[in-house]
């Protein structure tokens, strides 16, 4: 998506504050809160792929959208379609890699097969953003919006090809509903019910929620830098050259123990606070380096999630962490909009390294418990 590394900018640019892009990324969140779980519900119930290729459609609308009538209200309904989007792939796409792996005998491979999958999207977001600077520079939003909107389009075309082999949980095409009900509250009761499977909930948006929000806003601290808007783009390739690195380490990582993972939160907190401070390009290392720990955390969150869930309410438990996310997101958006009023970008970022420290004495303490 070659938006990605500029839309900021366009919001920015188009007269918005900074509160009132806020207000678009809560109500980003705000519609993935409200449809995080029923989609997950609807996943187990139909087709995990029809929502996979369903989704991207809907981004490819919100995308246009924002180049051809930028405005508040436009880059509003975008949003609420980039949030459906999200939804819709939340939780199925997970529970379809592991089903499926778990039915060629190789369920143990999830963690590496998701590593190197988010690496891949990864290594294209970068390639999206190398190409952003000079599209930019030279047609401005247009066209990054329009190579925006075709890569949406690839997207829904290539989630068709997906093996899906599964049985609906009612047993039956789902037109009758029966089957989505019976799922959520299936999935809703193996949560009450096991203990393991709460923590495994909880540490997900513990994870991933805050790193999450502040990618929103890195358009923003790189250009507080001092660089040109034309060098955005190649300086968040660096970032996210640290997150498809924490990525590929998913596999090996897989074999940390709770002091490892509680390690891996600390050292990235710190170095996201210590770049970002910096307030200079040279920072921006810190913050990817912090970016590469934070995405490896996410990944084993959710494959600690997945190894602990039965198979019958994959997608909806996955959907129940992911509406924790958005839900902890917003209250992020709204935290960030107030520090960075105060103490511009570089402070926001650095305070929001401190929620990692008390997760990771959370985590290292249950050690011993």
């Amino acid at each position: 998506m070659l938006l990605y590394p500029v839309y900021a900018l366009l919001f920015a640019d188009t007269g918005l504050s900074v509160w009132q892009i806020s207000s678009l990324f809560v109500l980003w969140s705000a519609t993935g809160v409200l449809l995080e779980v029923p989609s997950g519900a609807w996943a187990d119930a139909f087709s995990r792929r029809a929502l996979l290729w369903l989704g991207p459609l809907l981004g490819a609308v919100g995308f246009a959208l924002w180049v051809l009538v930028p405005s508040y209200g436009a880059f509003a309904a975008g949003f609420v379609l980039w949030g459906v989007r999200g939804a819709l792939g939340s939780g199925a796409l997970e529970a379809l890699v592991y089903e499926e792996l778990e039915r060629l005998g190789a369920a143990h491979r999830y963690a590496r097969v998701m590593g190197r999958a988010h690496a891949v999207g990864q290594a294209a977001a970068m390639a999206a953003m190398g190409l952003a600077g000079p599209l930019f520079a030279a047609h401005g939003y247009p066209a990054v919006g329009a190579a925006s909107v075709l890569a949406c389009l690839m997207c829904a075309a290539t989630a068709t090809r997906f093996p899906e082999h599964r049985v609906p949980a009612d047993g039956t095409d789902g037109t009758d509903g029966t089957g989505w009900a019976a799922t959520l509250r299936a999935g809703l009761g193996e949560a009450h019910r096991d203990r393991s499977v709460r923590g495994a909930l909880l540490l997900v948006p513990a994870v991933s929620a805050v790193w999450g929000a502040l990618d929103e806003y890195t358009p923003l601290l790189v250009r507080d830098t001092g660089v040109a808007d034309a060098t955005v783009p190649y300086l968040l390739m660096l970032l996210w050259a640290g997150v498809t690195v924490g990525s590929l380490l998913a596999g090996p990582a897989e074999r940390l123990g709770r002091t490892g993972f509680a390690v891996l939160l600390a050292l990235s907190a710190l170095a996201l606070a210590a770049g970002a401070a910096t307030g200079i390009p040279a920072g921006i290392a810190l913050v990817a380096l912090a970016f590469g720990g934070f995405q490896l955390a996410t990944v084993l969150a959710d494959v600690r999630l997945q190894h602990r869930i039965e198979d019958g309410a994959r997608a909806t438990l996955t959907s129940v962490a992911s509406l924790g996310t958005e839900a902890v997101t917003i209250g992020v958006y709204a935290a960030y909009a107030a520090l960075a009023g105060l103490g511009g970008h570089a402070a926001a970022f650095a305070l929001c390294a401190v929620p990692y420290l008390g997760t990771a004495v959370v985590t290292a303490s249950a050690r011993r418990k």
